[in-house]
C-alpha cells in the first residue's frame, strides 16, 4: 500500500498545528495556551496534538524551532554577505521590525518568561537562546578582525552586551515603554553611526548607506 498520501497529510497536519501554536502564542501568550485551542485554531482533531507532539510544551518548542531555524539562517546569510557592518546592523534593525510585526518577538519572550518557573521548558529554551548568542558572537569576532582593533575585553563580552541589549529592548517595548521613555531607536541609531565610522576607517563602508539613515 502506498503511504505517500498519508505522509503528505501528516506533514500538512503538523504544519497547521505549528502555525496555530505560533498564532495563539503571539496573540494570547503562553499562560492562556491550551492544546484544545491550538487544535481548534488549526482545524484538526484535538487528539492529533498529543499523537504528533505528546505535550503542549513539546509542541511549543517544535513551533519555536520551526521559526528559529529560518531566522537564524537568515541572520547567518546576512552576516556572511559582503558589505560593511553598519549596513548589516541596519538590516538587523529592519529584520527586528519584521519579527516584531510577525509576533515572533513576543513568542520568544513569552517562552523565556515561562521557562523561569518551568524547568523542563527551561532546558529546551536555554540551548536555543545560546544558538542566537553563537550567531552574534561569530559576527562580533569577524567585525573585530576587520577593524584591526585591540580591546581590553573579549568578543564574548561584546556578544553578551549585544544579546542583552536586544533582549532588554524587546522586553521594554512589549511591556509598553515608549520611544520617548526608552530611547530605543536613538540607541540603535547611535550604534549604527559608530559602526559607520568604523567601517569608513577600515575601508569597508558602502557610500549608499549613511550613518544617519533610518533603517526602520
Amino acid at each position: 500500500m502506498n503511504s505517500a498520501p498519508e505522509s503528505q497529510a501528516t506533514l500538512e497536519t503538523r504544519a497547521k498545528l505549528l502555525a496555530a501554536t505560533m498564532t495563539l502564542l503571539a496573540r494570547d501568550g503562553y499562560a492562556r495556551l491550551s492544546t484544545r485551542e491550538i487544535a481548534a485554531e488549526a482545524g484538526v482533531n484535538h487528539a492529533l496534538v498529543h499523537y504528533y507532539f505528546g505535550t503542549k510544551d513539546r509542541l511549543v518548542i517544535a513551533a519555536l524551532d520551526e521559526a528559529n531555524r529560518a531566522l537564524i539562517a537568515r541572520q547567518e546569510r546576512m552576516y556572511a554577505a559582503p558589505g560593511g557592518f553598519a549596513e548589516k546592523w541596519a538590516m538587523a534593525r529592519a529584520f527586528y521590525e519584521e519579527d516584531l510585526a510577525s509576533g515572533f518577538v513576543r513568542v520568544q519572550l513569552e517562552l523565556w518568561a515561562a521557562s523561569i518557573s518551568n524547568r523542563t521548558l527551561r532546558e529546551d529554551v536555554k540551548p536555543r537562546l545560546l544558538e542566537w548568542r553563537r550567531v552574534v558572537h561569530a559576527a562580533v569576532h569577524e567585525a573585530l578582525a576587520a577593524y584591526h582593533v585591540e580591546l581590553p575585553f573579549s568578543s564574548d563580552v561584546i556578544a553578551t552586551w549585544i544579546v542583552g541589549f536586544w533582549a532588554g529592548i524587546e522586553f521594554a517595548m512589549l511591556v509598553g515603554i515608549s520611544e520617548e521613555e526608552g530611547h530605543f531607536q536613538e540607541s540603535l541609531q547611535a550604534m549604527q553611526d559608530l559602526l559607520t565610522r568604523l567601517d569608513r576607517e577600515a575601508g569597508l563602508s558602502d557610500p549608499s548607506v549613511g550613518g544617519t539613515g533610518q533603517a526602520v
